[in-house]
């Protein structure tokens, strides 16, 4: 489960970056906008069928999200959590939709401060 911090942080974010990769391996990372419903990351597009992140995830299961930003630029204080897991294409809210299905296990964080 994320903390309360991480949580606070995910809600304070309007974009991500997903990567995904081809069947054969070749990588591809987007920036998206996306929904949280505490349990999943779900992303969205513009005729989505038709887009890379999509046709990867159909081919191959394998994606990493990353939400990030800069606290700071003096003193450097960069931020961030990025979630390695499995995607799958759901139905959601009357459209197709890239779900993005986070594992605790491969989660990365930079700090989020405690300010």
């Amino acid at each position: 489960m994320f903390s309360k911090n991480e949580r606070k942080f995910l809600k304070s974010q309007s974009l991500a970056r997903i990567a995904t990769a081809s069947h054969g391996g070749e990588p591809d990372v987007a920036p998206v906008g996306f929904e949280f419903d505490g349990e999943h990351f779900y992303v969205g597009g513009l005729d989505l069928q038709n887009t890379l992140k999509y046709k990867n995830a159909l081919a191959n299961p394998r994606a990493a999200i990353v939400f990030d930003d800069l606290q700071s630029t003096d003193p450097w204080t960069p931020r961030g959590i990025k979630i390695r897991g499995a995607a799958d294409i759901v139905e959601r809210q009357g459209g197709v939709r890239h779900k993005a299905v986070y594992s605790y296990q491969a989660r990365d964080k930079m700090d989020l401060g405690h300010r």
